[in-house]
């Protein structure tokens, strides 16, 4: 076997497997992936794909519930949690199963094993070495755990997709988006649920708009969702007499009664034991890749995408810095590079949020008076025999004289669909008048975008 290649990419996720994709199939180029775990990465196995068909599940549980209120007789008889995890492993079997066929016919090579550093253009994996022109770290990141006593009493959002029952009663650590998802399902499906900040000074969803902010905490103490600040820190967790599991603050406060706690405090760079010295690649201050604007690392030959980077942890992101860097590498493409701006993201919460571009907050503090908010919060039509109503809530952040859309918000049903065309104009420089100037579909949600006074 000849051990060099053109690309070898260290870790089959995502980024990992789009850049050899790119360059075998486009530039004719020979490459190799390393995993030592099934391929596909957090997506596939743990993340976006079993999330997505969890977060369905929960979706049916809403729609059975308002069943009646449009003259259905339906009768509940309750969750088989069960059948829906073989259902999804199964559906996840099948995108494994894709991928061995996927990289063959490509000619990229599967290294199994774990890949480690001997020198900047050669990597050691299962005691074989191998060199090549160009190396891509994409090895993705990990949940964080706070390094409490106890700590191992409580799960990941890894070992969310190892339940094989649904337990009763869940506290979910951490107020970000991946703690919400966890939260919403989890309730939908018929756990109680609490859902706390780490720390005294945490924020609920910190990152998004106010707007969506204090919409989906509403909508989610509607669902019975219990949410407690943080108040101080947590000082350990610790098995009761009864066999929950209870959670003590620094502060002496309190929380007890939960079959399982789910850590969801952030995740971290998978770094360790890739011998990064070896190579001289440099990190940040949080341990994620150090990269420029071209995916570049300190060192030439090596790059990297995705998560192990720290920059905008999601999907579709490290595929398509991937691709751009194989066009840059081996398509004579010296300026192709990913941009980072008006990157459109979505959390699979209950009800669904979108956003693209700047929050309200940051408009205000980057271009202050020039900022114009254009906003609807209303119960769509799809509750309107119902009580069980769930809200839904648009803004626009408008900036300059031409009112220029610098940002856009949706939260409620179909956020997630309807906010990928919107995306589009944004990118293209859509300004509130061109908004003004598009019919509206009605009756949707979405033509309050295009009606908003």
């Amino acid at each position: 076997m000849n051990r060099h290649f053109d690309l070898i990419a260290i870790g089959g996720g995502s980024g990992g497997l789009s850049a050899p994709e790119w360059a075998a199939r486009y530039y004719g180029k020979r490459c190799a992936v390393v995993e030592s775990r099934a391929l596909g990465g957090t997506c596939v196995n743990v993340g976006c794909v079993p999330k997505k068909i969890m977060w369905f599940a929960a979706s049916h549980a809403h729609h059975l519930n308002i069943a009646g209120d449009f003259g259905f007789d339906v009768t509940n008889n309750g969750h088989d949690w069960e059948a829906l995890v073989e259902g999804r492993d199964r559906h996840i079997q099948g995108i494994l199963d894709w991928y061995d066929t996927f990289l063959k016919d490509l000619n990229i090579a599967h290294l199994r094993g774990h890949a480690t550093f001997i020198d900047s253009h050669t990597i050691e994996v299962s005691g074989e070495r191998y060199t090549a022109d160009h190396i891509l770290i994409a090895t993705g990141g990990k949940p964080f755990v706070l390094p409490v006593p106890g700590a191992e009493l409580g799960i990941t959002s890894d070992g969310f997709f190892e339940l094989r029952e649904r337990p009763a009663h869940v506290c979910i650590i951490g107020g970000g988006y991946i703690g919400v998802e966890l939260a919403g399902v989890l309730s939908a499906l018929g756990s109680g649920v609490c859902l706390t900040m780490r720390t005294h000074d945490e924020d609920f969803l910190p990152q998004f708009d106010c707007t969506l902010r204090e919409v989906l905490m509403e909508e989610m103490v509607k669902a019975g969702i219990r949410i407690e600040p943080g108040n101080s820190s947590i000082d350990s967790l610790e098995r009761q007499p009864d066999g929950t599991i209870a959670m003590n603050w620094g502060n002496g406060r309190k929380l007890q009664g939960f079959d399982q706690v789910i850590w969801a405090v952030g995740r971290s760079p998978n770094t360790e034991a890739l011998g990064l010295d070896a190579a001289g690649v440099r990190c940040d201050e949080r341990g994620f890749v150090a990269v420029d604007e071209y995916q570049n690392t300190n060192i030439d030959g090596i790059y990297a995408v995705g998560d192990v980077t720290g920059r905008m942890a999601l999907t579709p992101v490290a595929i398509a810095a991937a691709r751009r860097l194989a066009d840059r590498l081996f398509g004579g493409q010296p300026e192709r590079k990913l941009d980072y701006d008006l990157i459109p993201s979505v959390v699979f919460s209950h009800p669904p949020m979108g956003t693209v571009g700047m929050t309200e907050q940051e408009a205000r503090k980057t271009h202050g008076g020039t900022v114009r908010i254009y906003q609807s919060r209303f119960s769509p039509m799809a509750y309107s025999l119902s009580q069980h109503k769930v809200d839904t809530a648009l803004k626009l952040v408008c900036i300059g004289a031409d009112e220029k859309i610098a940002g856009c918000h949706i939260i409620g049903d179909g956020a997630d669909e309807m906010l990928q065309g919107f995306a589009v104009a944004i990118r293209m420089g859509a300004t509130r008048a061109d908004f003004d100037n598009t019919v509206a579909i009605h009756p949707t949600s979405a033509e309050e975008l295009v009606t908003l006074r």
